[in-house]
């Protein structure tokens, strides 16, 4: 089945040029293997960008085409450019999806848009990361077990600094006795919002086809709705005229 949405993933790109690690593991890119499994999974119109193309891979044209917007940063938060994350913003809220991918819980755009710091607890020790699918019935756990297994990941840890979630699609377990709520649905504006765990730069997360399904599933569920029009007011509140005839005072 073919999808006509447009993907846009954005991958910071920098341990790609410093760490012979995430070199071997991903030599075409942290995010290359989501973007090829996407389009084999039906996304078609699949593009990748990183912190280095014009405008950060975040200009007003790119984001205006864009149905669902795939993020993945971890040591370059503060070098995306506001104004940038204020476009981003503008999207969600007009009904652009946003999929935040493992470390991008500090992006400027996903504390933004949660409006609280998103910090957490963590260990990077390598140990295997069970997750479980704690709402079955939610189009993001479309095609899943009722839970799969990561045999190397980076530890998150509760609490997890975030507003309550929409859903709760999946929990993790850690080999350390750790939990943490690792498929996390929101919604602002018209746009929706899903946060997923997995994914450190060390280990090859990315290639596990649970994991690629679940984000496609994510990119699905996230894009754009048909509902009644939404007018973005930038945050200004807006005067409207009744309805109805009536009389006022």
């Amino acid at each position: 089945m073919q999808f006509p949405l447009q993907v846009l993933v954005w991958n910071e790109g920098q341990h790609e040029k410093r760490n012979k690690t995430v070199q071997q593991i991903y030599p075409h890119g942290i995010c290359a293997p989501l973007v090829e499994s996407l389009r084999a999974q039906g996304y078609a119109h699949t593009q990748m960008v990183t912190l280095d193309d014009p405008d950060q891979g975040l200009s007003e044209a790119t984001l205006a085409q864009t149905d669902v917007l795939v993020w993945w940063g971890h040591v370059a938060h503060d070098q995306v450019r506001d104004e940038f994350v204020d476009r981003v913003q503008r999207r969600v809220l007009e009904g652009m999806g946003l999929v935040v991918l493992h470390s991008g819980h500090h992006a400027k755009i996903f504390r933004r848009l949660m409006g609280t710091t998103c910090s957490l607890r963590w260990r990077e020790d390598g140990l295997h990361e069970r997750l479980w699918v704690v709402d079955p019935g939610h189009p993001i756990a479309d095609g899943l077990p009722p839970y799969f297994e990561i045999p190397q990941d980076e530890m998150y840890g509760e609490h997890f600094d975030i507003p309550t979630p929409d859903a709760v699609v999946l929990i993790s377990w850690f080999a350390g006795g750790e939990v943490f709520r690792s498929g996390c649905c929101f919604h602002r504006g018209r746009g929706k919002i899903f946060y997923f765990r997995p994914g450190h730069e060390t280990f090859p997360v990315y290639y596990q086809k649970e994991v690629q399904q679940v984000i496609a599933n994510g990119v699905r569920w996230a894009a754009p709705g048909k509902g009644p029009a939404f007018v973005y007011s930038g945050g200004e509140t807006l005067h409207a005229a009744a309805l109805e005839p009536y009389q006022a005072g």
